[in-house]
Protein backbone atom coordinates (compact mmCIF):
# COMPACT_ATOMS: atom_id res chain seq x y z
CA UNK A 1 0.00 0.00 0.00
CA UNK A 2 1.46 3.40 -0.95
CA UNK A 3 2.33 5.82 1.84
CA UNK A 4 0.31 9.02 2.27
CA UNK A 5 2.83 11.87 2.46
CA UNK A 6 2.32 15.57 3.01
CA UNK A 7 3.50 17.55 -0.03
CA UNK A 8 7.17 18.58 0.17
CA UNK A 9 9.55 20.48 -2.13
CA UNK A 10 11.37 17.28 -3.13
CA UNK A 11 8.13 15.75 -4.43
CA UNK A 12 8.13 18.09 -7.45
CA UNK A 13 9.77 15.79 -10.06
CA UNK A 14 7.65 12.74 -9.18
CA UNK A 15 4.47 14.82 -8.98
CA UNK A 16 5.10 16.39 -12.38
CA UNK A 17 5.74 12.93 -13.87
CA UNK A 18 2.44 11.70 -12.34
CA UNK A 19 0.48 14.64 -13.77
CA UNK A 20 2.03 14.32 -17.24
CA UNK A 21 1.59 10.55 -17.42
CA UNK A 22 -2.06 10.75 -16.40
CA UNK A 23 -3.15 13.98 -18.09
CA UNK A 24 -5.38 12.41 -20.74
CA UNK A 25 -6.78 9.90 -18.25
CA UNK A 26 -7.73 12.65 -15.79
CA UNK A 27 -9.17 14.87 -18.52
CA UNK A 28 -11.75 12.17 -19.22
CA UNK A 29 -13.33 12.74 -15.81
CA UNK A 30 -12.21 16.18 -14.52
CA UNK A 31 -11.40 19.53 -16.09
CA UNK A 32 -7.94 19.50 -17.68
CA UNK A 33 -5.28 21.55 -15.88
CA UNK A 34 -4.20 23.22 -19.12
CA UNK A 35 -0.81 23.71 -20.72
CA UNK A 36 0.16 26.57 -18.38
CA UNK A 37 0.07 24.19 -15.40
CA UNK A 38 2.83 22.11 -16.95
CA UNK A 39 4.80 25.03 -18.39
CA UNK A 40 4.97 26.74 -14.99
CA UNK A 41 4.91 23.67 -12.76
CA UNK A 42 7.82 24.69 -10.50
CA UNK A 43 6.24 28.04 -9.67
CA UNK A 44 2.87 26.35 -9.09
CA UNK A 45 4.48 23.77 -6.79
CA UNK A 46 6.15 26.54 -4.77
CA UNK A 47 2.81 28.37 -4.53
CA UNK A 48 1.09 25.22 -3.23
CA UNK A 49 3.76 24.78 -0.58
CA UNK A 50 3.28 28.41 0.49
CA UNK A 51 -0.50 27.91 0.74
CA UNK A 52 0.10 24.78 2.80
CA UNK A 53 2.54 26.58 5.12
CA UNK A 54 -0.10 29.29 5.65
CA UNK A 55 -2.69 26.65 6.62
CA UNK A 56 -4.94 27.45 3.66
CA UNK A 57 -4.61 23.97 2.16
CA UNK A 58 -3.26 20.51 2.99
CA UNK A 59 -1.76 18.61 0.06
CA UNK A 60 -0.92 14.89 0.15
CA UNK A 61 0.54 12.35 -2.24
CA UNK A 62 0.24 8.58 -2.37
CA UNK A 63 3.83 7.48 -2.86
CA UNK A 64 5.08 3.99 -3.73
CA UNK A 65 8.28 2.62 -2.12
CA UNK A 66 10.41 3.69 -5.07
CA UNK A 67 9.14 7.28 -4.84
CA UNK A 68 6.60 7.08 -7.67
CA UNK A 69 3.45 9.14 -7.08
CA UNK A 70 0.26 7.14 -7.73
CA UNK A 71 -2.26 9.56 -6.29
CA UNK A 72 -3.10 12.93 -4.81
CA UNK A 73 -5.49 13.78 -1.99
CA UNK A 74 -5.95 17.45 -1.20
CA UNK A 75 -7.87 19.59 1.24
CA UNK A 76 -8.25 23.08 -0.20
CA UNK A 77 -9.96 26.31 0.80
CA UNK A 78 -9.56 25.59 4.50
CA UNK A 79 -11.71 28.03 6.51
CA UNK A 80 -14.09 27.99 9.45
CA UNK A 81 -13.44 24.32 10.25
CA UNK A 82 -14.19 23.14 6.73
CA UNK A 83 -12.32 22.33 3.52
CA UNK A 84 -12.92 20.94 0.07
CA UNK A 85 -11.62 17.44 -0.68
CA UNK A 86 -10.13 16.54 -4.04
CA UNK A 87 -8.41 13.33 -5.11
CA UNK A 88 -7.03 11.61 -8.21
CA UNK A 89 -5.43 8.22 -8.69
CA UNK A 90 -3.06 7.21 -11.50
CA UNK A 91 -4.62 5.19 -14.30
CA UNK A 92 -2.33 2.22 -13.67
CA UNK A 93 -3.30 2.21 -9.95
CA UNK A 94 -7.07 2.61 -10.47
CA UNK A 95 -9.40 -0.13 -9.30
CA UNK A 96 -7.21 -1.21 -6.37
CA UNK A 97 -9.15 0.66 -3.68
CA UNK A 98 -6.42 3.28 -3.22
CA UNK A 99 -8.80 6.24 -3.45
CA UNK A 100 -11.06 4.83 -0.74
CA UNK A 101 -8.13 4.07 1.56
CA UNK A 102 -6.58 7.49 0.93
CA UNK A 103 -9.83 9.36 1.55
CA UNK A 104 -10.34 7.46 4.81
CA UNK A 105 -6.82 8.45 5.90
CA UNK A 106 -7.53 12.08 5.01
CA UNK A 107 -10.78 12.01 6.98
CA UNK A 108 -8.77 10.95 10.02
CA UNK A 109 -6.10 13.62 9.46
CA UNK A 110 -8.70 16.30 8.79
CA UNK A 111 -10.35 15.65 12.16
CA UNK A 112 -7.34 14.88 14.32
CA UNK A 113 -4.44 16.87 12.86
CA UNK A 114 -6.10 19.77 11.05
CA UNK A 115 -9.06 20.33 13.41
CA UNK A 116 -11.67 20.30 10.65
CA UNK A 117 -15.31 19.51 11.34
CA UNK A 118 -16.63 19.06 7.80
CA UNK A 119 -15.46 18.42 4.27
CA UNK A 120 -17.08 19.27 0.95
CA UNK A 121 -16.46 17.46 -2.31
CA UNK A 122 -17.73 17.33 -5.85
CA UNK A 123 -17.66 14.72 -8.58
CA UNK A 124 -18.72 14.85 -12.20
CA UNK A 125 -22.07 13.20 -12.73
CA UNK A 126 -20.45 10.67 -15.08
CA UNK A 127 -17.48 9.97 -12.78
CA UNK A 128 -19.00 6.91 -11.15
CA UNK A 129 -15.73 5.80 -9.54
CA UNK A 130 -15.24 9.06 -7.61
CA UNK A 131 -18.89 9.18 -6.64
CA UNK A 132 -18.60 5.62 -5.28
CA UNK A 133 -15.52 6.56 -3.23
CA UNK A 134 -17.34 9.51 -1.72
CA UNK A 135 -20.38 7.39 -0.86
CA UNK A 136 -18.24 4.59 0.62
CA UNK A 137 -16.43 7.06 2.85
CA UNK A 138 -19.58 8.60 4.30
CA UNK A 139 -20.14 11.66 2.11
CA UNK A 140 -23.76 12.62 1.51
CA UNK A 141 -24.98 14.20 -1.74
CA UNK A 142 -26.14 17.79 -1.24
CA UNK A 143 -27.05 18.95 -4.72
CA UNK A 144 -25.89 19.56 -8.25
CA UNK A 145 -23.30 21.95 -9.58
CA UNK A 146 -21.19 22.78 -12.59
CA UNK A 147 -17.66 21.63 -11.80
CA UNK A 148 -14.74 23.58 -13.18
CA UNK A 149 -16.59 26.87 -13.59
CA UNK A 150 -18.08 28.17 -16.82
CA UNK A 151 -18.06 25.46 -19.46
CA UNK A 152 -17.45 22.86 -16.77
CA UNK A 153 -19.03 19.47 -16.28
CA UNK A 154 -22.33 18.71 -14.56
CA UNK A 155 -21.56 17.38 -11.12
CA UNK A 156 -22.87 16.36 -7.76
CA UNK A 157 -21.80 18.06 -4.54
CA UNK A 158 -21.25 16.20 -1.27
CA UNK A 159 -20.59 16.91 2.39
CA UNK A 160 -19.09 14.83 5.21
CA UNK A 161 -19.32 15.88 8.84
CA UNK A 162 -16.31 14.88 10.92
CA UNK A 163 -16.42 13.82 14.52
CA UNK A 164 -13.65 15.29 16.59
CA UNK A 165 -11.79 12.26 17.78
CA UNK A 166 -8.65 11.68 19.81
CA UNK A 167 -5.48 11.18 17.78
CA UNK A 168 -5.18 7.59 16.59
CA UNK A 169 -8.88 6.96 16.10
CA UNK A 170 -10.87 7.85 13.07
CA UNK A 171 -14.13 9.25 11.86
Amino acid sequence: MPELQRLRPDHAPALLAFERENRAYFAASVTDRGDAYFAHFDARHDALLAEQAAGLCHFHLLVERGGEVVGRVNLVDVADGSAELGFRIAEKAAGRGLATVAVRRILRLAATEYGLISLRAGAARDNLASRAVLTRTGFTPTGESVLGGTGGRPGITYVRELARTPTGTGP
